[in-house]
């Protein structure tokens, strides 16, 4: 009887607390865990995929008018060609030797004058051997001695203006006169010659700097450096181009 008794009230008990299980909790019948109001979070797996058909049309217009939108015709070869032909060709050059100049300070004033004008300038000196007259003579003798008896007869003679050279690469000479222009050396050789002596003839030289201006300019017309170069016996020639 006691067991009876315990079995009905076991499964009384379970009715019961089903029952509250089942009708006296509130999200049993309202189906959400959150309060009112409040939005219900929800996983990124629960939420609904985009439909992605809406951008097709897009796409294809966007593709239509790339078909459809105007190329720019290539430039042809042949003008790039020749555009490129024309930006890298050189300019015309001349290049010319300018001198000599009698000085350097001759020379600096032609580099301050065409300094504007041209593309490059360089300076340099040269030796060159320029003729110092002709020079009459008797020959050297011996000793000093045989060339003051030389003179003496000379002046026996009627002969004027000599003197005996007793130093230099040239001693016991006897000078008759050194002239700037050949034919009144000759003149003079040829009356010593008339009075019995041996009288000879050679040109003088020296060796003295020349001054000269190398420049390269652009080949036109508007360069002209002689109205600009004021140095007299200045000429010009063609020169390598440095």
């Amino acid at each position: 009887m006691f067991l009876r008794l315990l079995f009905v009230l076991l499964s009384a008990l379970n009715i019961a607390v089903g029952a509250w299980l089942l009708l006296g909790q509130p999200y049993a019948h309202n189906g959400s865990a959150a309060d009112p109001g409040v939005r219900e979070l929800r996983l990124l797996s629960e939420m609904p995929q985009p439909v992605v058909t809406a951008a097709a049309p897009s796409a294809a217009s966007s593709v239509a008018e790339s078909q459809t939108a105007p190329v720019p015709s290539p430039v042809p070869v042949a003008q790039v060609n020749a555009a490129a032909s024309r930006s890298s060709a050189p300019v015309p050059q001349i290049c010319l030797a300018l001198g000599p100049f009698a000085t350097p300070q001759d020379l600096r004033n032609a580099r301050q004058t065409l300094d504007a004008q041209v593309m490059r300038m360089r300076s340099r000196q040269e030796q060159t051997t320029q003729s110092n007259g002709w020079w009459v003579y008797l020959p050297a003798t011996s000793n000093h001695a045989q060339a003051l008896e030389l003179a003496r007869q000379l002046g026996a003679r009627n002969i004027k203006d000599y003197f005996v050279v007793s130093g230099g690469d040239q001693p016991n000479t006897v000078s008759l006169g050194l002239f700037k222009d050949p034919t009144n050396a000759r003149k003079r050789r040829d009356e010593v010659v008339a009075a019995g002596f041996s009288a000879r003839m050679s040109e003088r030289s020296e060796n003295v700097p020349e001054y000269w201006l190398d420049l390269v300019a652009s080949n036109s017309p508007r360069f002209e450096w002689r109205s600009r170069v004021r140095a007299s016996g200045v000429n010009s020639h063609s020169t390598s181009c440095f």
